[in-house]
C-alpha cells in the first residue's frame, strides 16, 4: 500500500508537500504515511482514493485496477 500511494503521486509529478496539503497534514506526517512508519487512517485513505480518482482497494493492493467503482448513489 506505501509503495502504491507514492507511486500514484510520483506518477502526477506531486511532491509530498502538495499532497501534504490537500490532506491537511504536515509534509512529515504523510512522508511517514509513504514510509510505512504510521497507518494510514480510514478518513485519510478516502481522501487519497477520491484525490487520485481510485479506489481504495486499488490503494491497498487489493486489486490493480485503478479505475475507480462506480459511486453508489444515496
Amino acid at each position: 500500500m506505501y509503495k502504491r500511494i507514492r507511486d500514484m503521486r510520483e506518477d502526477q509529478d506531486l511532491l509530498q508537500k502538495d499532497v501534504a496539503a490537500y490532506l491537511q497534514c504536515s509534509q512529515v506526517s504523510y512522508s511517514h504515511y509513504e514510509l510505512g512508519k504510521r497507518d494510514i487512517p480510514t478518513d485519510v485513505l478516502i481522501k487519497l482514493a477520491v484525490f487520485y480518482q481510485t479506489s481504495a482497494d486499488y490503494l491497498l493492493g487489493l486489486t490493480d485496477v485503478r479505475k475507480p467503482y462506480p459511486r453508489s448513489r444515496k
